[in-house]
């Protein structure tokens, strides 16, 4: 852990001080960090904007992309007040930055009623137990889609 992890971790939970002071969202911020420089930065803002994807991680990720101009943050490092939950982990990973730093872990979170625990009990289960109904239809349809996916010649890869 550097001098510079510290100052990066230091204004993710600042944010997250903010965020939940503006009455954004709850306690969590986050910031992406390229050649030693924060480039992007976000707080939770699920409750003030109605949107359930707009964790701290996810609006900072998405803020970095758009100013690098890629989906992708290679060689950077996020910097998050607390452990991802598995929406964020997931963009995380889709993200692919090279290291994650965080402060409070899902322990922290969950004394505080952010606890996820059933999210990861849920991915644990075959499809048709989980508490949200799933129903899978017109899967040829939806394969003709992939197949010229397959076939397409000028696709992004990622």
């Amino acid at each position: 852990m550097s001098e510079n992890d510290i100052k990066f971790m230091k204004r993710a939970i600042k944010l997250s001080q903010e965020g939940m002071n503006s009455n954004a969202g709850g306690p969590f911020g986050a910031v992406v960090v390229k050649d030693g420089e924060i480039i992007a930065e976000g707080f939770n803002r699920v409750t003030s904007t109605n949107d359930p994807t707009a964790h701290a991680e996810v609006v900072a990720i998405r803020k970095a992309c758009e100013k690098l101009g890629t989906f992708q943050l290679d060689d950077c490092i996020v910097y998050t007040s607390c452990e991802p939950c598995p929406m964020c982990l997931g963009a995380i990973y889709w993200a692919r930055p090279k290291a994650v730093f965080y402060a409070c872990d899902k322990v922290d979170a969950a004394k505080i009623d952010f606890d996820d625990q059933f999210i990861y009990e849920e991915l644990d289960k075959p499809i048709g137990n989980r508490q949200v109904k799933f129903v899978q239809m017109l899967q040829a349809e939806g394969q003709e889609v992939f197949n010229e996916w397959a076939a397409k010649v000028d696709r992004t890869e990622y």
